[in-house]
């Protein structure tokens, strides 16, 4: 059987945060809620007689707010997953949670249903800065929320911080990672912010002009990495830290080329030699597709190449500390890593950004700092040819 992981989209949220611009919406009544669920339910069945060879590694359910959803509902999307879908033993189950919307039933059907992990928006421990920046609660309805959750039982959880906020200094985010420290999560995902075109944040020019300037972005980094590497939380991947054995499983299939399939409104999928998205248009997703016909919300449908696997396979694989295998990129496209990419890797390896580690290449401390640009790079002309 072939592996795969799933993606499932819930685009509900209580309120859009000021820096956020993924597909969601707020205001969503428990109705429209229970349609969108039945219809996930119709696109998850829509794959019934393919599901057949396919064994799913892990699911990923995100938005939005998935832990906005009624009692219930989570409940009956897995029931018609499982029935549809043959997942490994072990399977990384995750699901995204805002505090301020969890309880303890939810957890607990959570944990029926059998998620096995948790992925928490926290972002700062400050609660000026969560006010700044939208959340919809303080950092003490956090810390009750995971407590509840680690009392349901839930011994995987990653928190998200954010970094580079405005007004932010190294000591408030020192303070916001040792209150995270002693709580002791599994894992860790610590982004900058970005600040994106129409976005309510992008309108406020009185917070805007206090963002932290690039030089002071680039030690909250490196402090962060340090500061998180003493307690031994290892960084994996550019933004990502965890405890051994921790790794967001789902997470690495997107950086080294796996299949994956994203079912809900706006998804993205990587299969059968092709990427795609569903279509963004709530009524058309819930419109009803002439004889279950999946491809009818299928949209911006781009055919796989091989240029396009080397071109991923090095720019996502370079985000890994571990960075890219010379061997596997061979087994995979039958030319060597130097034959296509000699001249661009000794390039950045003789001014200090990039490294050879045995058999792996990677970027260096120096090469992070710069590492959109590097990986551009990558993109090959379009007249290329092996």
């Amino acid at each position: 059987m072939k592996n795969i992981s799933l993606y499932i989209h819930i685009p509900f949220c209580v309120r859009k945060c000021q820096y956020c611009d993924f597909l969601s919406f707020s205001e969503y009544p428990p109705a429209q809620q229970e349609a969108y669920i039945n219809q996930l339910g119709k696109e998850i069945e829509c794959y019934r007689e393919i599901a057949k060879d396919y064994r799913v590694g892990s699911v990923f359910i995100g938005g939005g707010t998935p832990s906005i959803l009624k009692e219930g509902l989570v409940e009956q999307l897995f029931h018609k997953l499982y029935s549809v879908w043959q997942l490994e033993d072990g399977a990384e189950i995750t699901i995204e949670c805002n505090p301020g919307t969890l309880d303890v039933r939810k957890l607990a059907e959570y944990r029926t249903c059998g998620i096995n992990r948790l992925s928490l928006g926290l972002q700062s421990a400050d609660n000026r800065e969560l006010k700044q920046l939208g959340r919809i609660h303080n950092y003490e309805q956090f810390v009750a929320n995971y407590k509840l959750a680690r009392e349901a039982g839930f011994r995987n959880i990653n928190i998200d911080v954010m970094a580079a906020l405005p007004g932010q200094t190294l000591r408030s985010l020192g303070r916001t990672l040792a209150k995270v420290i002693e709580l002791n999560p599994e894992h860790l995902s610590v982004y900058s912010l970005i600040i994106e075109e129409d976005t309510p944040l992008s309108c406020l020019p009185e917070l805007l002009a206090e963002l932290p300037s690039e030089v002071e972005e680039r030690r909250m980094y490196t402090y962060t990495g340090k500061v998180l590497n003493s307690v031994g939380y290892e960084r994996y991947e550019i933004s990502n830290y965890a405890r051994p054995g921790f790794a967001c499983r789902h997470n690495q299939v997107y950086w080294t080329g796996g299949e994956y399939l994203g079912l809900g409104l706006g998804a993205a999928s990587y299969w059968n030699a092709a990427r795609f998205e569903n279509t963004r248009d709530m009524q058309e997703y819930l419109s009803e597709w002439e004889n279950s016909d999946i491809n009818e919300i299928r949209r911006n449908v781009v055919a796989d190449t091989k240029q396009s696997r080397m071109e991923e396979f090095m720019f996502l694989g370079l985000r890994l500390t571990r960075g890219v295998s010379r061997e596997e990129f061979m087994r995979r496209f039958e030319v060597s890593m130097e034959m296509v990419y000699g001249p661009v890797i000794a390039s950045y390896v003789e001014q200090g950004y990039l490294m050879w580690q045995k058999d792996y290449l990677r970027l260096t401390e120096k090469g992070i700092d710069v590492s959109n640009y590097i990986m551009a790079d990558f993109l090959l002309d379009d007249s290329w040819n092996v």
